[in-house]
Formats: structure tokens, sequence, C-alpha cells
């Protein structure tokens, strides 16, 4: 490790406003890419960091920033570019946090969230925008008087995430219309050859920093697997979370409608559970996710639009119910736990038709997982119980459809289709993520 690891926000060339804020937050000491960071970025360089999520790579690319802005303080001083409308609300909070000493103004350019609000808080000359990229690009089309002309600094925040097809036309938009004189932060927690062909297109002999290895999980974690038969999926889901009642875990699936169904079966059972997908509203992802922190409910459903840059402090257990189907989400979904040195626990369901997936996982990070240890008896002893709350779900669901049929918004069926594949664990790939 290198030693300057050791040294203090001040002794990087922190300024007092931002030591005092980073004091605040109770950031006490850098973290290890923010120590490695902080030097290049003071000196003016193109930077690609390369670090595992809840490792401070927020405060590693919002602390230059906001030290240039008190240095040069002027409206659209720099651009935040993220895959997700969590993240970047998230992103936003933490350059608000530390930037409350120096002053600074900060809008959140997202979808969900109406247009005209966003115009109204464009037109009080923001210093840091942080935006996904569709919405960036309506208000570059529509929004008068707003350009991003002025642009210092433009960092792009999950690349990996940002590089997929859904941005590719949106992304070179805004690249177009930014100025090539700027500072360019590029962080990933992998490195993709997408990525290396971004960096070769925007950033100027960057300087590349490299804070864990290259597909890596933290060491306190603890990673555990257990195969199951499909048909009995949930059963060994209800066996798990019976087990650790108490914990606060996530659970992934595969889409959207198994994250709502889920939900409603856990409830049902008892559990305080509540889910989290991309065909939510913006206004009822938020309140899951407020929920799920409060520690209201303790069992957050969620598909891989959470699976990324979402600041929840402590989640204890981590579920894969389904296996992802690309290996690199894997390492995303169990680093929502064992964050900042804490230690955790992450569970994959693995039933016949996921196994090859699973191979992938195990040979990308290079280990092979523990086995979960459940008893088949009791796990069956669920079975009625779990087939009861599943029906009373697909009913409950049925009757709300009943209701949106009549605005246009019916998914009863893919709801139904969903509850039946589930039985013989046979599913569609076609992953609805927004």
């Amino acid at each position: 490790m290198n030693m300057e690891d050791e040294k203090s926000f001040k002794e990087l060339g922190v300024c007092d406003q931002l030591v005092e804020a980073c004091d605040n937050l109770g950031w006490k000491t850098p973290s290890k890419i923010q120590a490695l960071v902080l030097p290049h970025a003071f000196q003016g360089k193109d930077l690609i960091g390369l670090a595992q999520t809840g490792s401070g790579k927020t405060g590693a690319f919002a602390i230059p920033i906001l030290q240039s802005l008190v240095e040069n303080p002027q409206a659209f001083f720099a651009c935040v570019l993220s895959p997700t409308r969590e993240l970047a609300i998230q992103i936003a909070e933490q350059f608000q946090a530390l930037g409350s000493g120096i002053g600074v103004k900060c809008t959140v350019l997202v979808g969900g969230v109406d247009q005209v609000q966003q115009n109204i808080s464009l037109g009080k000359r923001p210093h840091i925008i942080v935006a996904t990229p569709g919405r960036l690009v309506d208000h570059m089309s529509n929004t008068k008087g707003f350009s991003l002309r002025t642009v210092k600094y433009l960092v792009l925040d999950e690349a990996d995430r940002l590089l997929n097809e859904d941005f590719e036309k949106v992304l070179d938009d805004i690249l177009s219309a930014i100025p090539r004189e700027r500072k360019t932060y590029l962080y990933s927690a992998t490195m993709t050859k997408k990525v290396q062909k971004l960096h070769r297109a925007c950033l100027r002999n960057p300087v590349k920093i490299e804070a864990a290895s290259k597909y890596s999980t933290v060491d306190t974690l603890k990673q555990q697997y257990l195969l199951v038969p499909a048909k009995y999926k949930d059963c060994y889901l209800i066996y798990i979370l019976t087990e650790i009642s108490g914990s606060t875990s996530m659970v992934f699936t595969r889409t959207c409608e198994a994250t709502r169904f889920l939900a409603l079966v856990l409830r049902n059972l008892g559990f305080r559970a509540i889910p989290i997908s991309g065909q939510m509203t913006q206004a009822k992802r938020l309140g899951s996710l407020n929920k799920f922190k409060a520690g209201e409910c303790n069992i957050l459903i969620c598909t891989d639009v959470a699976s990324r840059g979402l600041d929840i402090p402590s989640v204890d257990v981590v579920i894969n119910y389904d296996i992802p189907t690309h290996s690199k989400d894997y390492i995303h979904r169990v680093g929502r736990t064992a964050r900042a040195g804490r230690s955790g626990v992450a569970i994959s369901l693995v039933n016949q038709y996921e196994l090859e997936w699973y191979i992938k996982i195990e040979k990308l990070i290079d280990k092979k997982l523990h086995e979960f240890e459940a008893q088949e008896e009791e796990v069956l002893l669920l079975s009625e119980r779990v087939s009861e709350a599943k029906r009373i779900s697909v009913q409950k669901i049925k009757e709300e459809g009943g209701n949106k049929r009549r605005r246009g918004r019916d998914d009863y069926e893919e709801i139904q289709k969903f509850a039946s594949s589930n039985k013989n664990g046979k599913f569609s790939k076609k992953t609805k993520r927004k």
C-alpha cells in the first residue's frame, strides 16, 4: 500500500473549508481511492479511477472539483453523469454536504421528475449539475439559456454502465457539446473494453488509478451458495430470511415484476419487505429506499438498478434470488454489504437452470464459495404456507390490475407469467431495467 494512504486530507492538499466539511461528514482519514486520486487531481490530470463500490469514489471526484470551484467560482462549472436516478440524487447530496461551507449550488436532472421544476433550478445557475444522460440531453435541446459550454469538469460515474446501448447516442451528444478544454474523470468498479474505448475518446493522457484488483470482492465478505430445485426456490428464500431474521437484507431478482410479486409474498408471510425497480415512479423508488434506510422495512427486493451506487449504510446480507446473467453484476450486487471494512454475507440461490452462470461467477472472482447449510425437510415444511401467500399475492395483483386497466396500466398478466414460470424455474431472459 502506498504511503499516501497514511496522509490526512490536509496533507494531501485539501483546503481548510473542505477539510472541515470532511470532518463534519465523519471522514477522519482519506479512503484508499481518495488518497491515491487527490494528488493527481490537484495537479490537473485526467483520471481513470477503478475502485470497489463503497470505497469513497464520490469524495474522490467531488473534493478536487469543489476545491477548484473555490478558486474559480462560476455557474455550470462541473457536470457529473450517472446511469441511475438514485445514484445521481445521492452524488448531489454528497456535493451539497461537502460544499455547504462554500455555498455550492447543485442541481439534479433525472427522468421521472417534473421538467419545469428542473428548468427553474437551471435558471438559478447552479455550479454543479448531476444528471442521467437522457434527461441532460432533453435540457440541452429544450431549455432556453442552458448549455454546457462553460463546463470545466466532466465526471462519468459507473462508466461501464453508462456505456451500454441505451446511453450510446446521448453520450455522444453530450461529449460533442462539452468543451474539449476540460478535466475528465472516469470512474468504474470494473475496467471493460468499452471503458477503455471511451477513455481513448475523451480523456487526455489520463492517470489510471486502481484501488482494487481487476474483479474482486472484499475479504470481510462471507460468500455462500445454495443449490435449490427451481420449484422450491421461494421456500428456500423464506427459510434463509427466517434464519437471518432481524438482519437488513437486499434480495436481487432478474425482473421488475419479480420484485413486486416477491415483496407481496413476503409481506403476506409477515416479513417487512419493500420493492424497488426501474418500473416504479421516481417518488415511489425514493420512498422505498427511504423506508429501507430508516429501518421501517428490513428487506429490500430489487433489480440491478439498485445494485450500484446506492448509499445504504449497513446491509447485513445480500441474497441473489436470481443469479445474474452477467457475472460482473454479481460483484456490484454483493458490494452492497461488507462496506467500509465491515463484515457481511452474500448468499446465492442456484437452481438447475442457473448453474452455468454461477460457475462463471466463481471463475471471475477466482473463489470457490462455501455451501449454505439448509435442512431440506425443514424447508419443505414451508411449502404450503408459501403457496398460499403466492395465491393471495396473485389475487391482490389481479384486483389492482382491474383498477389500473382503466388507466391503461395492467401488468397483472406479466406478474401471473412470472408466478407460473417460477413454478417450473423457467423464465424469460428479457429483463426490464431502466
